[in-house]
């Protein structure tokens, strides 16, 4: 049966464009599916008219990002864009690698909070540590770790660095070790614009999810599947 492919190089006048820069390209041999492959003038990266497997489609990554952050699962994500779960996985962490972390306000007022998840088993706990900035209700650092003052201390070291005019926590004793008396403050009710946000990034990531067969298995897979969803 004939497969129907999507073309993936736009034609001007019967010549060949890339998608990338909209230049002009020329024949670059064949690829290894015996296909005839393009190289770009101007950018000199090569493309294929007519892509076999989905995972090379140009927004493959946008639509990975959009289903990671609706909380689809990996499995079901891969069902549904028609890709390996290995591939899935592999595409996951580099989209995080391209991801840069926001630069942090000076001046500003924080929320600083942890989350308890698991990886592989119930047993192996681990915590995610955040702070969100209290203006704006925007993630400006995380880190993922036992509940220690070294998981906490890169997210305080972070705020502090940015000169931060109030970091706000609830009353963990690490806390008080780690943030100068100065600017922490430990009042009541201070800390529900996070509180909120937990039950938000446990309901729009399936794998935080409370009552759910869903859970993380690598700790690389939840930092970037969290990169993506803080910061994409």
């Amino acid at each position: 049966m004939k497969e129907n492919f999507t073309s993936c190089i736009k034609r001007v006048g019967g010549k060949e464009t890339c998608t990338f820069c909209g230049n002009y390209m020329i024949k670059h041999g064949k690829s290894s599916a015996n296909k005839i492959r393009f190289k770009c003038k101007s950018c000199n990266r090569t493309q294929v008219n007519n892509y076999s497997y989905k995972a090379y489609y140009q927004d493959i990554n946008l639509n990975i990002v959009k289903l990671t952050k609706e909380g689809i699962g990996i499995r079901s994500s891969a069902r549904l864009l028609n890709i390996s779960p290995t591939t899935l996985l592999s595409r996951l962490v580099l989209i995080a690698k391209n991801i840069n972390e926001p630069i942090i306000t000076k001046g500003k007022s924080y929320q600083v909070d942890e989350m308890r998840t698991f990886i592989k088993r119930k047993d192996k706990l681990i915590w995610i540590a955040y702070a969100l900035e209290q203006e704006t209700k925007k993630v400006v650092s995380f880190n993922v770790g036992r509940r220690t003052n070294k998981t906490l201390s890169k997210v305080i070291t972070s705020l502090e660095l940015s000169e931060a005019k109030m970091i706000i926590t609830d009353k963990l004793k690490n806390y008080e070790y780690l943030i100068k008396k100065e600017i922490h403050s430990t009042k009541h009710k201070g800390i529900n614009h996070i509180e909120r946000k937990n039950l938000s990034i446990r309901t729009h990531l399936k794998r935080l999810n409370r009552r759910t067969i869903c859970f993380s298995r690598s700790l690389i897979i939840l930092k970037a599947v969290l990169k993506i969803y803080f910061w994409s």
